[in-house]
């Protein structure tokens, strides 16, 4: 049975560059029989009904962008029971990494053809007073979530060096945090700088930040980096990109299916997920943001 597909576009993303890569994709397929719509991203509103639209017809939804257009998505197509493809056009691209998806347009058009369709986990995150949101890699707090803000605003430099530097500058200014994290009902509390709650394994454009995540093992993987001078968490950035920083005594992993998060500091501690601002994690003396692992939330075309 072939495929036909629903091309969702974030024009922004990497800088501009999805709306080229979304072409050649789209003739490849076009080019093999499947029937294809191109639609570039016209707000979150009007998204839910395109993705509702695309799959009452049958289509796969693909998500052309970055971690931020996939994840916006993956709620959406998990809630209407659908099936999601992605064409890596952002400049992270850390979920399709972790599948291991292809970035070349003939290749990207031939998985999207006949790749197999697993089920992946998502997280669920619940803020106080807030609706649940989805997202597909990763919640963080703290140090990481103003380094994502930081390279929101560093569009000019050159993509590579725009993760590097942001994290740089986050660390520059950071101040460290009190942390009280819950794992399946077991608090322990931590002087921290970071605190990453992790389905996938990467986040940070090839950070390797929780390298023992796996997206169909129902569980997550919570990471805290404890607080430390500035110096010493800037000497120990390159490790995150191979995760050896797990190895330092600084670094604690946890795993298991819920998480519960609070924070103290000086100013309010953000929270962030897949590139996208979240809000900002409850004081200690309130209710907890919760984080939680949707097993097998999502069906998504991979190799």
């Amino acid at each position: 049975m072939s495929r036909s597909f629903t091309f969702l576009v974030n024009p922004a993303s990497g800088g501009g560059a999805a709306p080229a890569a979304v072409v050649p994709v789209a003739r490849a397929l076009r080019e093999a029989g499947a029937t294809v719509d191109v639609t570039y991203s016209p707000g979150p509103r009007a998204m839910a009904a395109l993705v509702d639209a695309a799959v009452a017809r049958g289509d796969v939804v693909v998500s052309v962008g970055g971690d931020g257009m996939l994840s916006s998505l993956a709620g959406l197509v998990s809630a209407a029971g659908g099936t999601l493809g992605v064409v890596p056009a952002g400049r992270g691209n850390d979920f399709a990494r972790m599948l291991g998806l292809p970035t070349a347009p003939d290749q990207v058009a031939g998985l999207l053809l006949a790749g197999a369709v697993p089920a992946v986990d998502l997280v669920a995150l619940s803020l106080p007073g807030t609706d649940e949101r989805l997202v597909a890699g990763s919640v963080y707090s703290g140090v990481d979530a103003r380094a994502s803000e930081i390279v929101d605003r560093s569009r000019r430099l050159p993509r590579r060096v725009q993760y590097p530097y942001a994290a740089l500058r986050a660390l520059a200014t950071y101040a460290p945090a009190r942390y009280a994290v819950t794992v399946d009902g077991v608090e322990q509390t931590y002087d921290a700088a970071t605190v990453v709650v992790a389905n996938s394994a990467y986040y940070g454009s090839g950070m390797q930040i929780a390298p023992a995540a796996a997206v169909t093992d129902g569980r997550l993987d919570v990471v805290v980096v404890g607080a430390a001078s500035r110096l010493a968490l800037m000497r120990s950035l390159p490790k995150i990109y191979d995760g050896s920083h797990v190895a330092l005594p600084e670094v604690t992993v946890l795993t298991g299916r819920r998480v519960e998060l609070r924070a103290d500091a000086r100013v309010p501690v953000p929270v962030g997920g897949d590139g996208e601002p979240l809000g900002v994690l409850p004081p200690l003396a309130a209710e907890p943001a919760v984080v939680e692992v949707r097993p097998g939330a999502l069906s998504m075309i991979s190799g």
